[in-house]
């Protein structure tokens, strides 16, 4: 597996995917994300932001709240996995910063900004 690379802002993984108007994290989700895992055990004092998108189908409003799902099931699966609550937040942006710009997208491209990212609060 890549390992993930931590720069001064964020940590770096493999894109955590979701599937078309899902919030649930795909078994390759969870691999990437157990990577996190391992980086914040092995920094203690890391405190992480989530943020999480959608792509452009759907309303505004309906993509925000999508997206504010999909952060909950990533803080979520980090929580159950060991990290502290006090370490881990997350928010939706819904579909306001796409990966990819496109108008109109293929599937692959929206499949591109259907993700989470991870910043760094506190190293």
């Amino acid at each position: 597996p890549i390992m993930p690379i931590i720069t001064e802002k964020e940590v770096i993984l493999q894109p955590i995917f979701f599937e078309f108007n899902k919030s649930n994290i795909t078994a390759e989700g969870a691999a990437e994300l157990d990577k996190l895992v391992m980086v914040m055990n092995e920094h203690p004092n890391m405190v992480i932001f989530a943020k999480s998108h959608t792509d452009s189908r759907g309303s505004d409003k309906y993509n925000m709240n999508l997206s504010d799902r999909r952060a909950k099931s990533t803080v979520q699966y980090l929580i159950s996995k060991g990290i502290a609550k006090d370490r881990i937040s997350g928010q939706g942006f819904g579909e306001s910063e796409p990966k990819v710009a496109c108008k109109p997208c293929n599937e692959e491209q929206h499949a591109q900004n259907r993700r989470s990212e991870f910043l760094i609060v506190k190293k």
